[in-house]
């Protein structure tokens, strides 16, 4: 069961997500965070002692939002297929057509807006970006190491450079998303990603045989 304490946190955090997703972290004051989550100043203080404790918070509950909705995207995905590019690019479908059911332009990546002002948060937030886009690798990596063992790929490639692409790829895809207001822009990145695996990896050309 949610708790108050755990709701007014909440609010806090989605509210403060939205605005720095708007105008960057140095750009948001606390003041503009208590207005949108409708929370007292003392409100804020009983959950964070400040911004930088905020940020970290903020930057775990993004990483860990993400992680959820790939490994709920990828359970799907296991159940529509066995064999392991298949269902990497399965993934990637589903991806696309969750973005395409979104309503408004996706808001953008709280740890890619982060990084460009690196210099305003403290070592332990740094860390904690680090361990998301590792996160994200390694999520990645995991499938693509599969894939490796089962089809032999065209070029020589690296499986951490490929797990690592997925990453630029929605990054690059959300900034082209935000910047034509289109998240088909955001799709059509994701595809190419997709199309690009498929060139790589020859389903002809099994290591099984």
């Amino acid at each position: 069961m949610t708790t108050r304490a755990n709701s007014s946190r909440e609010r806090i955090l989605t509210a403060a997500e939205a605005i720095i997703l708007e105008k960057g972290y140095t750009g948001t004051n606390i003041d503009e965070i208590l207005d949108k989550a409708a929370i007292t100043k003392g409100g804020f203080f009983y959950h964070f002692n400040g911004k930088g404790e905020m940020a970290r918070a903020l930057v775990e509950r993004y990483i860990e939002h993400d992680m959820t909705v790939f490994t709920e995207l990828l359970e799907r995905t296991d159940k529509l297929s066995e064999d392991p590019l298949q269902r990497v690019l399965i993934f990637l479908n589903l991806f696309s057509e969750m973005v395409s059911g979104m309503s408004a332009t996706h808001p953008g990546c709280l740890v890619a807006a982060f990084t460009y002002e690196m210099q305003q948060f403290d070592e332990d937030v740094r860390k904690r970006m680090l361990f998301g886009v590792m996160e994200w690798r390694r999520f990645m990596a995991e499938r693509l190491q599969l894939v490796m063992e089962r089809y032999k790929p065209r070029i020589n490639v690296s499986v951490d450079v490929l797990a690592d692409m997925f990453t630029s790829t929605l990054e690059g895809g959300i900034i082209l998303a935000r910047v034509l207001d289109n998240n088909q822009a955001l799709i059509d990145q994701v595809q190419a990603y997709r199309s690009h695996l498929r060139l790589v990896f020859d389903p002809s050309v099994s290591l099984d045989k």
